[in-house]
């Protein structure tokens, strides 16, 4: 194992609920404003994720007043205070760019049962 590989694994978190692609989850985000820090919720539908280690990366779509809204959080960033998972998904795809394409009904993700 390498000095960077050792450094990296120090870093990484354990404390985040597992989730997979489909899923809705609600990611709380550490906000700074002025002096002050608040956490705000983001939460919204699982469409990605990539990279592995330190390097993982998710992005979560959402529709807000009719716009679809797209963030993409480093799994392992300082800014994220905690990722609450509300419902499993069943999707049959690694990404599911598709979604944005669709509307209404069909943008829905069934659920797991």
């Amino acid at each position: 194992m390498t000095i960077i590989d050792q450094i990296e694994k120090e870093q990484l978190r354990n404390d985040i609920t597992p989730f997979n692609i489909g899923d809705t989850v609600r990611v709380m985000v550490k906000v700074k404003e002025g002096d002050k820090e608040r956490v705000q919720a983001y939460e919204g539908v699982v469409i990605a994720k990539k990279g592995s280690g330190i390097r993982e990366n998710f992005t979560v779509r959402r529709v807000s007043f009719g716009i679809g809204v797209e963030r993409t959080f480093p799994i392992n960033s300082p800014r994220i205070d905690k990722v609450i998972l509300v419902r499993r998904g069943k999707v049959r795809r690694a990404k599911i760019y598709y979604i944005r394409g669709l509307s209404g009904k069909a943008a829905k993700v069934k659920e797991v049962k």
